[in-house]
């Protein structure tokens, strides 16, 4: 992902610092709090010496004691998305290393992303590379300071699939002089490793998708098939290769599988046109998508096409059968000062929050070392990395071809790879932060996707607010938050993915769900059990959407620092008895989770159930250690027997919560490759055999969220935006209320004048002065 310039909206991020407006910040070695020649601990086991490395070190200026001083900060953060030349060289640099020409020819990059270096790593960057510097973040030691010229040399990890030995591997490669690759394009790499990973197949591609549709279309018998059913112009004809999933041996991964599902449109000339609304049932492909050849077909049976509904359309006014409506006002939200947000590269700083953000083609947004400012604490630490790394939609229909969509949209395709450009005034509102994303397309190009990741400010209501009724003085603060977020599509269905940094310590991670729902035909004068019809001939199968967030706490914790626990906290009911004669009470009851099987655990709303994390050495004033607790939102559990052939790949949707300590290669619940999986329960289900102990450890948390979808006739044609969610809030890690902090408006301020005479009251009512 790129700034892209430090992109914005026009006018609006003049005032922000960023790596292009330098001057707007201290020079790296003249930073008041940061003085490097001053009670500097002992780095030199966290990261290889200077020595070690390849490339030899960069002109350093002599200061007092000998140590080495950087003359300026490296411009490349530990954490930074892979640039575009990056990925350009990652991925010249694997094809040079092809053994034939025939082996680099047929490459094919499903991703390549950065490999994230250790912790240590990136505390000695935020330490002493890069502003604002915070030496605080590595502990003191004994010995004389010695602090490296630079850091280690950024990494690339690659998954490269072969089309004509039908193989995966996954190499790793060191980016030495990436700049050469804007002076005529030649690599400067070094493979460090690579190896085949037998059995498996990669995420698809939109390359392949496009393939699979033009075979699909020429093939003769299916031509015929839509002739049969009054189609014979195939630009009407709409072709999404679904990945195959795993249900037999039939699937295993020796082979690369698509099972398209078909759909036509009824204007060729209509370029809005829904063409999900016409499912074409009854047909049955199989496609080699290695070979783009057509394994096996079958007209099963004739289901007419649904009519065409006047109401199919999701475009406005009179293409959609209506008009749009006229008595909606301009709604402007304006910020004549700018936003409260400071940007610097990829750091992002607003209120006394400040976090990095990144973006991967799997997960999407990714957002790391997460931190609170804390008055005379300082930074504090909260998460190490933040981001939504699966997601599942089963459906619940057990006829063909719906009992076989339980696609995996991270996964199988990549929520990243699928995200789009946002828009101004549509997707985003106010005073808008945009950054590009960079991507390797399925031939080793590079792709950017323009406005990928929005940042902007919203309000958010009240805060506090509390009036004292004998003098009627009152006190109210509004509330706003730092929104991250981006959008993507997956097929018919859109979902946005958020994160919102809140005033008073709050996160809260949201997906809102939309788009088009994924539909099936009915013969005539028939309805189905398992959805609901929507129109003439056409039904909405019953789904369910499963999110997995992953979490990387680090409450309290410096990098290094492995002093978490996870507490889970039940309400419960006194019994009757002397200790509540009134059977009223009823109160909190903690329960340590100690080991990994002991901390698979679900939802209970009954009892009001969350989970603490905590510090195991801080404490707050009361003496209570400090902690963050994550609560839980809505949610669900699938709705499908244990044998059910989904839950073989996704054995992580059986829980809501799982518990793990931090393993760096532990990335992905179902399994690196979940595409035509065959191993029962890869993934988080086999890590948490090992029952590692949590009771004080470097904590993940791996939430599991979803929500079951009962079509109505009201999401026809477009679904209205579905939110779902959490919450994590901090439990005794702030000795008083952030809000306490948080300033009145302008307005708040003039009430407050207005209001501070007493008024009198009559009767018990505060009478108007």
């Amino acid at each position: 992902m790129a700034t892209a310039q430090e992109k914005a909206t026009p006018n609006n991020l003049s005032n922000i610092p960023t790596a292009s407006n330098s001057s707007a910040l201290p020079s790296p070695w003249t930073h008041p709090t940061a003085d490097p020649l001053r009670n500097r601990p002992s780095v030199a086991a966290l990261i290889p010496s200077v020595d070690s490395f390849p490339d030899p070190p960069p002109k350093t200026t002599s200061t007092a004691k000998g140590i080495p001083v950087m003359m300026r900060a490296q411009t490349c953060h530990p954490l930074d998305p892979l640039s575009a030349a990056e990925i350009s060289v990652a991925v010249a640099t694997v094809r040079a290393a092809g053994a034939t020409p025939e082996v680099r020819d047929s490459m094919r990059f499903v991703e390549v992303v950065l490999v994230e270096p250790d912790k240590q790593v990136v505390a000695l960057a935020d330490a002493y590379f890069f502003p604002p510097f915070q030496p605080s973040l590595l502990p003191r030691t004994k010995g004389g300071p010695v602090i490296p010229t630079k850091l280690p040399p950024r990494k690339a990890r690659l998954v490269v699939y072969n089309k004509r030995s039908n193989e995966t591997s996954i190499w790793i490669v060191e980016l030495r002089e990436v700049h050469a690759a804007t002076r005529g394009g030649h690599h400067r790499g070094k493979v460090i490793s690579s190896k085949v990973v037998p059995n498996v197949q990669p995420p698809m591609d939109a390359v392949e998708y496009a393939e699979c549709e033009a075979v699909v279309k020429d093939f003769p018998p299916f031509r015929e098939a839509m002739k049969r059913r009054g189609i014979e112009d195939m630009d009407l004809v709409m072709v999404d290769a679904w990945c195959v999933g795993y249900h037999s041996e039939a699937d295993a991964p020796s082979l690369r599988l698509a099972k398209p599902l078909i759909f036509c449109r009824t204007e060729s000339d209509c370029p809005m046109e829904n063409g999900y609304a016409r499912p074409v049932e009854g047909i049955y492909i199989l496609v080699n998508m290695q070979t783009m050849e057509i394994l096996e077909f079958e007209d099963r049976k004739l289901i007419p096409l649904p009519p065409a509904d006047p109401l199919r359309n999701y475009t406005s006014g009179e293409t959609r059968g209506g008009v749009d409506r006229s008595d909606v006002k301009p709604l402007q939200i304006i910020q004549p000062e700018g936003p409260s947000f400071r940007v610097n590269g990829h750091f992002i700083q607003w209120q006394k929050w400040n976090f990095r953000i990144g973006f991967t083609p799997r997960e999407g947004l990714v957002i790391y070392s997460v931190a609170y400012i804390d008055g005379s604490r300082g930074r504090r630490p909260v998460a190490h990395r933040l981001s939504f790394v699966e997601m599942v939609v089963p459906y619940g229909d057990p006829n063909d071809p719906h009992y076989r969509k339980n696609a995996f949209d991270a996964g199988e395709d990549g929520l990243g790879k699928n995200a789009h450009s946002l828009k101004k005034g549509c997707d985003c509102l106010g005073y808008i932060k945009y950054f590009d994303a960079h991507f390797t397309n399925f031939n080793g190009g590079v792709e950017t996707i323009e406005n990928c990741v929005c940042l902007h400010e919203e309000d958010h209501g009240i805060l506090w607010k509390h009036q004292d009724w004998r003098t009627g003085l009152a006190e109210v603060r509004r509330s706003r938050r730092l929104t991250v977020s981006f959008i993507c599509t997956v097929a018919n269905y859109e979902y946005g993915f958020f994160w919102h940094f809140y005033q008073d310590g709050k996160i809260e991670a949201e997906v809102k769900l939309t788009g088009i729902l994924s539909l099936g035909a009915l013969p005539p004068g028939e309805t189905r059990k398992y959805g609901t019809t929507i129109a003439p001939g056409l039904y909405a199968p019953v789904h369910q959407h499963f999110f997995v967030a992953r979490m990387d706490m680090a409450v309290d914790c410096k990098p290094g620092e492995a002093f978490n626990q996870v507490v889970e906290v039940d309400v419960k009911v006194e019994e009757p008895g002397n200790d509540n004669v009134h059977n009223n009470a009823f109160y909190a009851e903690e329960k340590l989770l100690k080991s990994e099987l002991e901390a698979m655990r679900d939802c209970n709303p009954l009892s009001a159930r969350h989970w603490i994390v905590r510090n195991t050495r801080t404490v707050n004033r009361t003496g209570q250690l400090t902690g963050y607790k994550l609560v839980p939102g809505s949610n669900c559990l699938p709705l499908a027997g244990s044998e059910a052939k989904f839950l073989r790949r996704a054995a992580f949707l059986k829980h809501n919560l799982w518990v793990t300590p931090y393993v760096p290669h532990e990335m992905h619940p179902g399994g690196e490759f979940p595409n035509q999986n065959p191993r029962v329960g890869e993934g988080l289900a086999t890590w948490v055999q090992q029952n590692r102990s949590l009771e004080e450890a470097d904590i993940v948390l791996w939430y599991v969220f979803g929500v079951t979808h009962i079509p109505r006739l009201e999401d026809w044609p477009v679904m209205p935006v579905e939110r779902i969610g959490f919450m994590l809030m901090p439990h005794g890690f702030f000795n008083c209320s952030p809000a306490v902090d948080v300033p009145p408006s302008a307005s708040d301020l003039d009430d407050k004048e207005n209001s501070m005479t007493a008024k009198p009251i009559q009767n018990g009512v505060i009478a108007k002065l």
